[in-house]
Order: C-alpha cells, then sequence, then structure tokens
C-alpha cells in the first residue's frame, strides 16, 4: 500500500467516526425524552382530576349562589319592616292608653278604638305577609335569650325565677332571623329589690 493510498484510508475513518457517535447521542436523546414524556393513562387520569376539580367548584359555587339569592329573598324587607315596627308599636300605645270604662261607656270612644284595633290587625296581617311575626311573650313564659332581651329584674313570688315577669314591648321576627327581641323584666326570688340591667340566669 502507498503513503497515498494509505493516508486517504485513514482520512476517511476520521471522517466516520464523528458522524457515527452523533448520531448515537441523537438516539439515546431520542430515549430520553420518550420517557419523559407522559403515558396516555397518565394524561387521561390528570384529565379526569381536573374535570372533577372543576365540577366540584361549580357545584359550591352553585350552592353559594342559591343561597344568597335566598336569603335575599327572604330578608329584602328587613330595613323597611324595622321603619314599620314603630307604626305599630304607636298603635298598640294608643290602644293601650284609653281606659276600659271610657270603651265602654262612650261610643265615640269605642268605634275609634274599633278602628285602630282593625289598623293594627291589618299591618300585622301585612307584615306577616313578608314573613314578619310578632313575638308576644306572656308573664310566666320561659325568658328566651333568643327572643328576649331583659332590662331588669323583678323579685316576685307570683313567678318563678328566670320567667317573664313584665313585658315592656312586644318583638319581632323576620323568617328564622330575630328582627327585634322583645323587652321584659325577668323574675327572680322575692327579697331583694329590682335592678336595672341585672344579669339574668337563665339556667334557673
Amino acid at each position: 500500500m502507498t503513503d497515498e493510498t494509505r493516508r486517504a484510508t485513514e482520512a476517511e475513518a476520521a471522517d466516520a467516526r464523528p458522524a457515527n457517535d452523533d448520531a448515537t447521542r441523537t438516539a439515546a436523546g431520542a430515549d430520553g425524552a420518550e420517557a419523559l414524556q407522559p403515558t396516555a393513562e397518565e394524561q387521561v387520569a390528570e384529565m379526569k382530576d381536573r374535570l372533577l376539580r372543576t365540577l366540584a367548584e361549580m357545584e359550591n359555587l352553585r350552592g353559594r349562589t342559591a343561597r344568597e339569592v335566598e336569603d335575599t329573598r327572604k330578608y329584602a324587607v328587613t330595613g323597611f319592616a324595622r321603619d314599620v315596627l314603630e307604626v305599630a308599636d304607636n298603635l298598640g300605645r294608643a290602644l293601650a292608653s284609653v281606659p276600659q270604662e271610657a270603651r265602654e261607656t262612650d261610643e265615640a270612644v269605642k268605634n275609634l278604638m274599633l278602628g285602630v284595633e282593625m289598623t293594627q290587625r291589618s299591618l300585622l296581617t301585612a307584615l306577616e305577609k313578608h314573613k314578619v311575626r310578632r313575638v308576644a311573650p306572656q308573664k310566666g313564659d320561659r325568658f328566651d335569650p333568643n327572643l328576649h332581651q331583659a332590662m331588669f329584674e323583678v323579685p316576685t313570688d307570683q313567678h318563678a325565677p328566670g320567667t317573664v315577669a313584665e313585658v315592656m314591648q312586644d318583638g319581632y321576627v323576620i323568617a328564622d332571623r330575630l328582627l327585634r327581641p322583645a323587652l321584659v323584666g325577668v323574675a327572680k326570688a322575692a327579697g331583694g329589690q329590682p335592678q336595672a340591667g341585672a344579669k339574668v340566669d337563665t339556667t334557673a
């Protein structure tokens, strides 16, 4: 083999080696990239998880929206109802201010009181149509801190301790929510003086 032939052979071998190495590295890189790609089963599982999360969020949103709409429907007249309660209170005070004797002996007073009573009933009926109901505790009723507000204690033997002894003002509820508590005096065992604003033991 001549020198020229040997040099040509060695040059061809040198040119072939890098090409083979590059091809090997390219094949290895392709295999690694394929290994990093998620499988079809993994992709389906991920999409299913995302779908379930989205459906859960939509259901929670639907529930919150429904509750907000229901609350708005129930309590939309709250502010107006509070203003109207003053009118109902004044009608009640007017009825209470007229002596029973005058009602029985004076025909004009009797007719006037009848008209006021009818107006009061109509007003209360209109309020009830909008879920506004009067809370009218009676003497001897159990004190209910959810509906009543204790203004003072009344030493008495006529009513059991922790019950209503005096009623100063009726209360009102709207739907299932307290609109205004009834103002009451609460009975306690006789032997002490009434204490305005005294703490009431409702466990008695």
